[in-house]
């Protein structure tokens, strides 16, 4: 009876988590009825799922897990809204001084943009914003070293840590998995988040450049600080409602 029960339980939570992959995700009541099992039953599930990195819980129930994803599927995701969060970002970017980007495809999708400068050093730990970088005039590209990151690629671990916490920046441009009105940003893996925080301790100015998906979310590692952001950038006007949480960061674009 013991390891029937087990095996209901199981095959349960496996279509809690088909069902949370859905576009609409699963709800603790809609769940609890179509199992004909309790609420509690339920929400005990999903604080297991949620354990296991399967499930990410919501109020009341569960979406899709956060999960890292190759550049190139990053990239078409939200295209035009990173396309008008660059162009607001490339009025911040000097002619001349030392930058940082991290190895998001929104921050690509800036360096994308940058142009020939009249002595700009750029360090990255992405190998695509890298390549966009290196051949422009005017522009010296530096690429962190580090461990490739198994699904995203950028270069994480201690030697991008290292490599990051040995240089001053004017302006680090940084995107999020998720950006909290609390707690500041989060991603979707500590070593991710751990190279970030080394870039942002050496940056005099820390900009974050996330789209409005990520308002109001959380991921799986804290990363930034909220006090840590000098500027955030949106594709939203800066007016927007759905940014009055954000207010006292200290500018809005």
């Amino acid at each position: 009876m013991a390891l029937s029960g087990n095996l209901e339980a199981q095959r349960r939570r496996d279509e809690l988590v088909e069902l949370a992959n859905g576009p609409q995700g699963v709800m603790i009541e809609a769940a609890a009825e179509l199992f004909a099992v309790s609420s509690m039953t339920i929400r005990r599930d999903l604080l297991e799922l949620e354990a296991e990195g399967r499930v990410r819980r919501v109020r009341g129930g569960a979406t899709a897990a956060p999960r890292a994803r190759p550049f190139d599927a990053r990239r078409a995701i939200r295209a035009s809204a990173k396309r008008v969060i660059a162009e607001k970002a490339l009025r911040l970017v000097p002619a001349h001084g030392t930058i940082a980007l991290d190895a998001s495809s929104t921050v690509n999708m800036l360096a994308s943009t940058i142009g020939p400068r009249a002595g700009l050093t750029a360090y990255t730990n992405s190998f695509e914003s890298f390549q966009v970088l290196h051949p422009l005039d005017g522009v010296t590209a530096v690429i962190s070293g580090g461990t490739a990151e198994p699904t995203t690629g950028s270069l994480v671990g201690p030697i991008a840590r290292r490599s990051m916490r040995s240089v001053y920046f004017d302006i680090f441009f940084s995107s999020a998995d998720a950006l909290d009105s609390a707690d500041g940003t989060s991603e979707v893996s500590v070593d991710e988040a751990e190279l970030k925080q080394a870039m942002a301790a050496n940056a005099g100015t820390t900009v974050v450049c996330a789209d409005s998906s990520k308002l109001g979310r959380r991921s799986v590692a804290r990363a930034l600080e909220r006090d840590e952001i000098s500027v955030l950038i949106t594709e939203l006007d800066p007016g927007d409602e759905r940014l009055d949480v954000f207010r006292d960061i200290s500018d809005i674009l």
